[in-house]
């Protein structure tokens, strides 16, 4: 499995060799398990951002996006107006899509109208077994649960968060763990 080998010798996911960016994300954050209201929106904004891109492009940007939403903190976002759009459209270090930017506000006030902490809401669909992929080729882009996480969000009012922008959010946040054999990650 020399493909998984960085040039610091370590074996990781193909893609989490590709940056120092990337080797920090991969062996510090990607599917590891994260709780907390704050930090599942701030994902599930940062998902949502990264639909259509490069998720080197939303890492990148993230201190900005911090900066950008009040540190991810629904409260303050969901209290967003016009004014609010309009300094974010005119932000270069965030990425300026009016109907990201729009559902980052919309999911902030569907956080607030849940009548189940979103914790719980969004770690219901992590399956009971998952099998360990053999290469990033055998990766779903998406999966039934991923697919019921976003019928459920969409009926709760959440916006911009499709199945494949789901199982993202499951993968990183380590709902499901997607480290290739192989990977020093993988247990």
């Amino acid at each position: 499995m020399t493909e998984l080998i960085g040039t610091d010798g370590v074996a990781r996911c193909s893609w989490g060799n590709s940056t120092p960016d990337y080797v920090a994300y991969h062996d510090e954050e990607w599917g590891t398990p994260l709780h907390g209201q704050d930090a599942l929106y701030e994902r599930l904004c940062l998902e949502s951002f990264q639909s259509g891109l490069s998720w080197i492009t939303i890492l990148r940007k993230r201190e900005n996006f911090r900066k950008a939403f009040k540190q991810f903190k629904p409260a303050k976002v969901a209290k967003f107006g016009d004014a609010d759009i309009e300094r974010l459209m005119q932000d270069a270090g965030i990425v300026r899509n009016r109907a990201k930017i729009l559902a980052a506000i919309n999911n902030a006030q569907a956080i607030a109208a849940l009548d189940v902490p979103l914790d719980d809401l969004l770690w219901s669909f992590a399956p009971a077994s998952h099998q360990r992929p053999r290469t990033m080729a055998d990766v779903p882009a998406i999966t039934d649960e991923s697919k019921a996480m976003a019928k459920e969000l969409k009926k709760r009012g959440f916006a911009f968060l499709g199945p494949t922008t789901c199982y993202a959010l499951m993968q990183a946040t380590g709902m499901v763990d997607d480290h290739v054999k192989g990977c020093f990650r993988a247990s």
